[in-house]
C-alpha cells in the first residue's frame, strides 16, 4: 500500500488528528489565518501555528530574552529569574492545561513564546520609563504586549516581520498578567483590522485590557500570572526580602509555600474548574487566594524600596538615549547606533511608516539590559551590587 509523504498530504494528516483529538472550543490549525499569503504553503507540511513557534524562536528579539530583567536586576546572583525562564516557565504551564483541555498546544506554545518579546531592558520599570518618554514625543503609550506585535509582525527581518498568524498575534497583544480575573471567556472572532484597531486605541491611551479570541489565548493570558507569582517569591526568598511564614494564612493552606506547590495548586485548580466548561478560570476560593498572594507580592516585593534603590539612575539613562537618538535621527547621523544596528539594512517602507520618536521607541525597547548600560554615558552607568 502506497503513502502519500508529500507535505502536503503530511500537513492534511495532521490536521485529522487536530480534529480528533482536540475539543470542540479548541482553535484548529486549519482555521489559522496570516496576513499575507504565502507561495510556500503547498511544501510545508508544518501546521500554522507550529510554525508561528519555529518563526518566533528563530526571531532576533527571542534571543535577546536572555539578558532582560524580569523582576530583579543589577544584582549579582546568577539564579535570579531573567526574562527567557519566564517565558519558557509559561509555556510549560499554558501547554499542560491546554493539554487537560482539549486545546491546541501548539498556539499556546507560539503565544507564550512571543508575549514578552516587546519588553524592554530593565522590566515594568524600563516600560514606565520609556512610555512617558514616547508620550511626550507624540507616539503615544508604550505597551510591552504591543511592542511584541510591533517586533514580530513588523521589525523582525529587517522590517519584513515573520507574518505570524492572527490568533497568535491576538493573544499576545490581549495577554495581561497584572490584571486579576477569576475568569476568562474569549472574546468574539476578530480579524487583522479588528486588531490593528484595538492596538491604535491601546497606544492612544483609549483602552487598556482585550481578552483574546481564543480559549488558548485566554489560557496563555491566565497561565502568565501562575507561571511568575510563586517563581518572584522564590526569588525574594533567595535575598532574604521575604520570608515563607509572611505568606497570608489563606494563601498558605490553599496554595503552600514554594513554587512547586503554589504552581500544583493553581494548574489543578484551573483544569478542574475549567473542564467542558466556555471559560478559564479558577474556583472562587482560589481566586481569591491568588488575588490575595498577588497583593502580597506587590507590597513586600514588586513595591519594595529596597530592589528599587539601586534603579535610580535608570530613568535617567532612558531619557538621555531617548534625546540623543532623536537628535541622530534628525541630523542623520549614520555613525550613531540607532543607523549602524538598527536601520542599517531596514526596508525603507518601515522608515517611511514611523516617525523619529517611533523608531527610537523600538530601538531602546528591543535592546538587552547589558547592551542599553554600554549606551549610557560613564557618569550613569550602574554598577551591579553583591545584594547583602
Amino acid at each position: 500500500m502506497n503513502v502519500d509523504k508529500t507535505p502536503r498530504a503530511l500537513k492534511s494528516h495532521l490536521e485529522q488528528r487536530e480534529a480528533q483529538t482536540l475539543g470542540t472550543r479548541a482553535c484548529f490549525s486549519k482555521n489559522a489565518v496570516r496576513r499575507y499569503s504565502e507561495k510556500r504553503s503547498d511544501t510545508e507540511y508544518r501546521l500554522a501555528f507550529s510554525t508561528d513557534a519555529d518563526r518566533i524562536l528563530n526571531a532576533l528579539a527571542y534571543t535577546r530574552y536572555s539578558d532582560k530583567t524580569q523582576v530583579f536586576s543589577l544584582i549579582n546572583n546568577d539564579h535570579l529569574t531573567h526574562r527567557v525562564l519566564h517565558v519558557q516557565m509559561l509555556s510549560r504551564v499554558a501547554r499542560t492545561i491546554g493539554r487537560y483541555l482539549g486545546l491546541n498546544t501548539d498556539l499556546i506554545e507560539a503565544a507564550a513564546m512571543g508575549h514578552d518579546i516587546g519588553h524592554t531592558p530593565f522590566g515594568h520599570d524600563g516600560e514606565r520609563f520609556l512610555s512617558r518618554l514616547t508620550q511626550a514625543a507624540g507616539a503615544g503609550h508604550f505597551h510591552h504586549n504591543l511592542q511584541s506585535m510591533q517586533f514580530l509582525d513588523v521589525i523582525e527581518r529587517n522590517g519584513k516581520g515573520w507574518n505570524l498568524t492572527l490568533q497568535t498575534l491576538d493573544a499576545i497583544v490581549c495577554h495581561n498578567g497584572e490584571a486579576h480575573a477569576r475568569a476568562l471567556t474569549p472574546a468574539p472572532p476578530r480579524d487583522f483590522a479588528d486588531l490593528d484597531t484595538i492596538a491604535r486605541q491601546i497606544r492612544a491611551g483609549a483602552c487598556d485590557d482585550i481578552l483574546p479570541m481564543t480559549m488558548e489565548g485566554c489560557v496563555v493570558r491566565i497561565a502568565d500570572t501562575v507561571s511568575y507569582i510563586g517563581r518572584d517569591f522564590e526569588d525574594a526568598v533567595r535575598l532574604k526580602i521575604v520570608t515563607r511564614n509572611q505568606i497570608p494564612g489563606t494563601c498558605r493552606d490553599l496554595l503552600g509555600t514554594t513554587q512547586g506547590t503554589i504552581v500544583f495548586a493553581l494548574v489543578t485548580d484551573l483544569i478542574n474548574t475549567s473542564i467542558d466548561q466556555d471559560f478559564i478560570g479558577f474556583s472562587p476560593q482560589v481566586a481569591d487566594a491568588l488575588k490575595e498572594f498577588k497583593q502580597f507580592n506587590y507590597r513586600f516585593i514588586y513595591k519594595n524600596p529596597q530592589i528599587k534603590r539601586h534603579l535610580a539612575g535608570i530613568e535617567d539613562i532612558f531619557k538621555c538615549l531617548f534625546d540623543r537618538y532623536m537628535n541622530d535621527l534628525a541630523k542623520t547621523n549614520e555613525e550613531s547606533v540607532i543607523f549602524s544596528q538598527f536601520l542599517n539594512g531596514m526596508d525603507d517602507t518601515y522608515c517611511s511608516n514611523h516617525s523619529h520618536a517611533e523608531i527610537t521607541r523600538d530601538f531602546i525597547a528591543g535592546m538587552t539590559d547589558s547592551f542599553f548600560i554600554r549606551q549610557a554615558p560613564d557618569h550613569l552607568r550602574p554598577v551591579p551590587i553583591d545584594w547583602v
